[in-house]
């Protein structure tokens, strides 16, 4: 899909085998970006790269575990050799921890969390931050939580990654703001039908909450908008 609002642009989408991310990715190709589809199980991100080709998108797999020594700068590497650039990057990808009081949280399941979601991010600004410097509109949008600036009880170990999420980010935006064209934004994609939130709540009914593609609709808009580096929005459900 050579035609679209993103055409000639590349976006990396971590997390992108299923919810959010894979209905961002697919939202994003469907605008003519070429989406590089990151996550750890290969199956599922061939899925959604067959769904972004079926419907005449443009798409890349790269299977990387967040986790894993040297993942995402391999990633960057290959990315660079290839496209010189990257001009969208939404940072999806996330662990929840089990749900317990601040006192029984288990260290390595803390451990983990705080590297998928705390390191590896700072890996992924460091590694494609020279890559997102070379764009000419780059765009950086981390998608956040609620308990990462309201902490709520058994939630803390989650809230606090994310917290500590929403700190490299801001402050990212705020280093970059002034000697690039890189813009930063934090989005709270709120209540929505992910496998994450069935984990967190499994006594919701689905149906009851909007689906990802809601918040991949409004991701895309607002990576359209001229937004202000430094943004924060929730997706509210629709009415």
């Amino acid at each position: 899909m050579s035609e679209g609002k993103f055409a000639g642009q590349v976006a990396l989408v971590t997390g992108a085998s299923r919810g959010i991310g894979a209905a961002t990715a697919i939202a994003l190709a469907a605008q003519g970006a070429h989406v590089v589809l990151t996550g750890r199980d290969t199956k599922a991100l061939e899925g959604v790269e067959d769904t972004i080709f079926q419907a005449g998108g443009s798409a890349t797999i790269a299977p990387v575990d967040l986790v894993e020594p040297d993942g995402i700068a391999r990633l960057a590497t290959a990315l660079s050799q290839r496209w010189g650039k990257l001009d969208i990057m939404v940072i999806n990808a996330a662990i929840l921890p089990e749900l317990t009081s601040v006192a029984d949280i288990d260290q390595r399941a803390f451990n983990k969390a705080l590297t998928t979601n705390v390191l590896a991010t700072q890996a992924l600004i460091a590694n494609f931050d020279p890559l997102l410097k070379k764009s000419d509109n780059a765009r950086v949008v981390g998608m956040t939580t609620t308990v990462a600036q309201t902490p709520r009880a058994y939630w803390g170990a989650y809230g606090a990654t994310k917290a500590a999420f929403e700190v490299l980010l801001d402050a990212y935006a705020q280093e970059t703001a002034k000697v690039s064209k890189i813009r930063v934004a934090i989005v709270n994609p709120g209540a929505t039908r992910t496998a994450m939130r069935a984990r967190a709540y499994p006594g919701e009914a689905p149906a009851s909450v909007k689906p990802p593609e809601v918040v991949a609709e409004r991701l895309v808009s607002l990576l359209l908008e001229d937004f202000t580096t430094g943004h924060r929005e929730t997706v509210n459900q629709p009415a």
